[in-house]
């Protein structure tokens, strides 16, 4: 049951039809994997521990650097050289005391990202390299784990949902093949800060909608944000009955 405190914090979801004391529960009982703390991993933990998804688990190697605040929202100055997973928990403790906070200050091995995907109900993909997001997708396809996935650079946005427990959703290796990606980051390509925002707090979005089983999620569907004009457009994603990642799921 929630707490009087808890129906007071959060009263402004639990009023949603969509969501009401069963969504809220939901929510709190979760357990998300954030990988990256970065652009977009600083809205998606901010809004999730906002929102109250009871436990978060927030994996990132790096340290905060002067560069990274022009758009790593959940740092501040007084935190360069310190590691982004303890700054970040800090920033979420102090937002929510609610919620639980796991920091791992590691790169995963492939064994390790294994164990932790095991252990959680959703991951949020918030990486900048293409090897840890082939990773992620095979970890989650493997334990049936759903993925929100993110990217940004420059002007440039996309968002999708892959979900193995839906036995005709997409993975990622479905839009992407291992050897043929363009490896661009953004310390080699700039990218504009709000847009980080603006994809990391659609992934947020999309987060919640699946850990309470809400509205229509991104899976299936590629959703590009071209900033310049501020166009969407959402492209259709069918699973490759090839893929050796998701081909013999569902």
């Amino acid at each position: 049951m929630l707490s009087d405190e808890q129906l007071l914090r959060y009263s402004r979801q639990i009023m949603l039809p969509e969501v009401e004391i069963e969504g809220q529960e939901a929510w709190l009982n979760a357990r998300v994997l954030i990988v990256g703390l970065g652009g977009l991993g600083s809205p998606v933990a901010m809004y999730l521990a906002a929102a109250g998804v009871g436990s978060l688990v927030l994996v990132d190697d790096d340290d905060v650097d002067l560069s990274n605040l022009q758009r790593q929202i959940v740092h501040h100055s007084g935190r360069i050289g310190r590691p982004k997973v303890e700054s970040a928990r800090e920033t979420l403790a102090a937002l929510n005391p609610d919620i639980a906070i796991q920091t791992l200050c590691e790169r995963l091995s492939p064994q390790r990202l294994e164990e932790l995907v095991e252990t959680v109900d959703l991951v949020v993909d918030c990486c900048d390299n293409f090897a840890t997001r082939f990773a992620i997708n095979r970890a989650c396809f493997r334990h049936g784990r759903p993925l929100v996935s993110g990217a940004a650079i420059r002007l440039e946005g996309q968002v999708a949902v892959y979900d193995p427990r839906q036995p005709d959703s997409p993975c990622y290796q479905c839009l992407y093949r291992e050897g043929e990606e363009e490896g661009l980051t953004c310390s080699e390509s700039g990218v504009l800060s709000p847009l980080v925002g603006i994809i990391g707090s659609v992934q947020a979005m999309e987060a919640l909608k699946v850990l309470a089983n809400i509205g229509r999620p991104l899976v299936g569907r590629l959703q590009l944000l071209d900033a310049h004009s501020m166009d969407w457009r959402t492209l259709k994603l069918k699973k490759d009955p090839q893929c050796s990642v998701c081909s013999q799921v569902g």
